[in-house]
């Protein structure tokens, strides 16, 4: 009889600010792939992205509030706390050490940042340390080896480690498994540009999120855009 073992899920980003399309896919997640524990984690200086328009703090503050009333996803705030230029890696060697071998690791992101994994810090680790699981949109399927703009390496690595659901349960770490979700079309860039010109940004983010910002005065200046 297969193991089953406790299931952990990380889902980072910047958050930049936290959103409504973030939210529900962390919970459609957790409720889709039956996770025992979905952790929103706040990355503190991505190395692939732009610099975040406001301190890692506020970030963290507007999830806290965001997540308030919601048992089903937590913070979790060790890259904030590590500090320094956030490597996915890291945190999951981190993580490891911390839970050992028999708890099974899942770290969530979408198609455009898998296709990209092979700029990652030690990339070809990630595997070794967790499962990841890739949102696409209905009809996405990975790219062959031979398929133009892929990485014939990567993808040979993603092939041969494709997995199904079942297997964030009954494994560690090492599987791939695709997840198909639709998503809601909202992205932080939108909302810190109707915000610096002015606009309002009500009803694509949590109220209280809103009112923070608002409060602390963020993103009414220009501000690198880059998060989605």
């Amino acid at each position: 009889m297969a193991t089953k073992r406790h299931t952990i899920a990380l889902f980072g980003g910047t958050f930049d600010p936290v959103h409504f399309g973030h939210l529900r896919m962390a919970l459609e997640l957790r409720q889709a792939l039956d996770f025992d524990e979905m952790r929103l984690l706040p990355s503190h200086q991505p190395r692939h992205r732009q610099s975040p328009g406001v301190s890692s703090r506020q970030r963290s503050d507007m999830l806290a509030l965001a997540l308030q009333g919601c048992d089903e996803l937590q913070l979790d705030e060790r890259e904030l706390n590590r500090g320094g230029d956030t490597y996915t890696v890291d945190t999951l060697e981190e993580l490891r050490k911390e839970l050992g071998s028999g708890v099974s690791i899942s770290f969530c992101m979408g198609s455009d940042s898998l296709l990209t994994l092979h700029r990652w810090n030690r990339w070809q680790r990630l595997l070794e340390l967790a499962h990841l699981v890739v949102v696409t949109r209905p009809g996405w399927h990975l790219p062959e080896s031979g398929d133009a703009g892929g990485n014939p390496e990567l993808m040979d690595l993603l092939q041969s480690h494709q997995g199904a659901a079942k297997d964030l349960r009954e494994q560690a770490y090492g599987s791939l498994v695709l997840r198909e979700q639709t998503m809601l079309p909202i992205s932080a860039t939108e909302i810190r540009q109707l915000l610096n010109s002015g606009r309002s940004p009500r009803f694509l983010l949590p109220a209280t999120v809103l009112q923070y910002i608002e409060d602390h005065q963020l993103y009414t200046k220009a501000v690198a855009i880059g998060d989605q």
